[in-house]
């Protein structure tokens, strides 16, 4: 017991550095987690013009998973695109023979 608690016992800044560290490390991939579904909203929005909350993706994602948020993600696609009505493909133009 007494080496865990010297693994602990600083005397000096340098000695708590790493410790220090590891901490502004932790803090940085937790926010990073917390973020990811606004940063999807944010992508979604700029790329599509769909405007979810993170909310959503967030509920998505823990009842259905990563494969969820894909199959939404689609679903939103597919019913922007159905808004829109349907695309007009111009008639294919044919070479001219002989020129």
């Amino acid at each position: 017991m007494n080496t865990l608690t010297s693994l602990f016992d600083f005397h000096s800044l340098s000695g708590a550095m790493p410790l220090i560290f590891a901490g502004v490390l932790l803090l940085i991939l937790i926010i990073s987690f917390r973020s990811r579904a606004v940063v999807f909203c944010q992508y979604l929005s700029a790329m599509t013009g769909i405007k979810l909350k993170p909310a959503e993706v967030r509920r998505v994602y823990r009842e259905r998973g990563k494969d969820g948020v894909r199959e939404f993600f689609l679903d939103l696609i597919i019913r922007e695109d159905l808004k829109q009505g349907p695309i007009s493909i111009p008639p294919e133009e044919k070479p001219a023979l002989g020129k």
